[in-house]
């Protein structure tokens, strides 16, 4: 409408930090009115028909570039994938000159994941395209603490109230940067746990830290599990990963101490018997194939509003 501010009024999604929680809940809405599309037989509509997608992905990745592709797919967009393990940065070109490359290209959206931190905020400076956050080093993953968000939202019918505890590799978890300001930004208390040589400095000032599994998930209505980042891990960060399990796993045990409707959630890839055991990961309560789904749904919201939903404002 005219005169009126736009439902998501940014150019680019860069982290949940910036956001305020209004643009969030822009985002959800749109992906809940989308996610019926992934239900129908022929998963096409025409509404990013001529616009062009690059994902460029500087670090591994199933998920997140899977359905960013497929989001691109189903709302009819051009995509471009590249893995920087097969294109000119081996060779040395800065991240700079391929994003100078591409853009020599005319895309509308840059998708980047990078292992160094504020890397998509460095794009946005230097880029005319839209610039999406998949995932920069430690500090955030945007997409998919809305696709978490968007899960919680469908099974619970609210945020605003819950108690969440996320627990495991806060030290190296962009996942949980992201979550913890989305969470706190509509209403959730968020508890978090892990061992004190996985805990951030400072992270208490977000939310309160236990290193007692058992405390954290007590009478909560979430549980978030977080992956053992040993790619990341440079020292000794934990004995051993039996030990891990034994003072941090999440076991069917533990789920008995939270609400009896909790919801298990967890952002992939998991490492079975290390952060959660197998009959949690398949149980009832576990909504882990859900946010696969949802994630496409995001992706798919974060698409078309930077891209078709209206002119952005910043």
């Amino acid at each position: 409408m005219s005169g009126t501010r736009p439902a998501y009024p940014h150019r680019h999604l860069l982290g949940i930090e910036e956001l305020e929680a209004s643009h969030i809940e822009a985002i959800l809405d749109t992906a809940d009115g989308l996610r019926e599309v992934l239900d129908r037989p022929i998963k096409k509509v025409p509404a990013l028909r001529g616009k062009t997608v690059i994902n460029l992905f500087y670090e591994p990745s199933t998920r997140t570039r899977s359905s960013f592709e497929v989001a691109e797919k189903v709302l009819s967009a051009d995509s471009l994938s590249i893995a920087t393990s097969s294109s000119s940065a081996q060779k040395g070109e800065t991240l700079l000159d391929t994003a100078r490359n591409l853009e020599a290209m005319n895309p509308d959206m840059i998708v980047v994941r990078h292992a160094s931190a504020g890397a998509p905020h460095f794009l946005a400076r230097h880029c005319r395209s839209a610039i999406v956050n998949a995932g920069d080093g430690a500090h955030e993953h945007p997409t998919q603490a809305l696709l978490d968000a968007l899960t919680l939202r469908q099974k619970k019918s609210r945020l605003k109230g819950l108690k969440v505890a996320i627990v495991g590799d806060l030290l190296h978890s962009r996942v949980a940067r992201s979550n913890i300001w989305l969470l706190r930004k509509l209403g959730a208390h968020v508890r978090l746990c892990a061992p004190p040589t996985l805990v951030p400095p400072g992270i208490e000032a977000l939310a309160p830290v236990t290193y007692r599994i058992d405390e954290a998930v007590a009478g909560v209505d979430a549980i978030m599990m977080l992956r053992l980042q040993r790619e990341r891990m440079s020292g000794g960060f934990f004995p051993t990963t039996r030990e891990y399990h034994q003072r941090f796993g999440l076991t069917e045990e533990r789920v008995r101490l939270a609400k009896k409707d909790v919801l298990i959630l967890h952002p992939g890839p998991m490492n079975r018997g290390v952060e959660i055991a197998s009959e949690v990961a398949d149980g009832p309560y576990s909504v882990i194939l859900d946010q696969v789904t949802n994630g496409v749904a995001v992706r798919m919201a974060v698409l078309y509003l930077l891209l078709g939903g209206g002119e952005a404002a910043s």
